[in-house]
C-alpha cells in the first residue's frame, strides 16, 4: 500500500471543524443583519415628521360623509394611521387598531384612518373592503391625498402618528405594530 504525500492529519471536508466555522460565520450574519434592520428602523424614523412638529392642518373627505380637519380635533389624542386596502400588513393591523380605538375613546383617543387609496375607483375599493372585511372601521375613514401624505412623509404604509392635545406629533412609527405594541404607545400618548 502506497500513502499519497501531504494526506496525514488533514480533515476531510464537513468534518467538526468546518460546522464550527460554519456556524461561527452565521451568527456573525445574523448579526450585522440584525444592526442593519436597526439602523434602517432608526432612519426611517428620522424621515418622518420629528416629535414636536405642528403638522399643517388639511380638509380631509370623510368616507361617511363631510369634512375632517386635523384642527378640529384639538383638545383629544389623535391615532393617525395611513393605510390602504391594497396592503396587507395594514389590513393585518386593522382590527387592532379598531379594537384599542374603541376601547380608549372615553380617555380622549380619536382614531383617524387615512386611506391612501387613490383614482376613480378608492371610495369603491374602500367601500367593498370596510363591507368584507372591517365594517366597523366605517366611521373613522377619511382618504389622504398627496399633498396630506407628502407633509407626513408617508412613502410607505402603514405609517402611524399620534397627535398630542394640541395638535404636535407625539410619535411615528413607519410599519406595522402588534396589538400590544399599539397599546403601548397610546398608554403613552394619552398620559402626556
Amino acid at each position: 500500500m502506497t500513502q499519497q504525500a501531504g494526506t496525514e492529519g488533514t480533515k476531510p471536508p464537513g468534518s467538526r471543524g468546518d460546522g464550527a466555522k460554519t456556524a461561527l460565520a452565521v451568527v456573525a450574519v445574523l448579526g450585522l443583519a440584525a444592526l442593519a434592520f436597526m439602523g434602517v428602523r432608526e432612519a426611517q424614523r428620522a424621515r418622518l415628521v420629528p416629535d414636536g412638529a405642528s403638522p399643517p392642518s388639511f380638509q380631509m373627505t370623510k368616507h361617511a360623509g363631510g369634512e375632517l380637519a386635523l384642527s378640529d380635533l384639538k383638545g383629544r389624542v389623535v391615532m393617525l394611521d395611513f393605510w390602504a386596502t391594497w396592503c396587507p400588513p395594514c389590513r393585518e393591523e386593522m382590527p387592532s387598531l379598531v379594537k384599542l380605538a374603541k376601547e380608549y375613546e372615553s380617555q380622549g383617543l380619536v382614531f383617524v384612518a387615512a386611506s391612501r387609496d387613490d383614482g376613480a375607483t378608492a371610495t369603491q375599493e374602500v367601500d367593498y373592503f370596510l363591507q368584507r372585511f372591517q365594517p366597523e372601521l366605517r366611521p373613522y375613514v377619511v382618504y389622504a391625498d398627496d399633498t396630506v401624505a407628502r407633509a407626513f412623509q408617508v412613502n410607505a404604509l402603514p405609517t402611524l402618528y399620534f397627535l398630542d392635545r394640541d395638535g404636535k406629533v407625539m410619535d411615528a412609527q413607519r410599519g406595522m405594530l402588534s396589538e400590544d405594541g399599539l397599546r403601548r404607545r397610546i398608554e403613552r400618548a394619552l398620559k402626556r
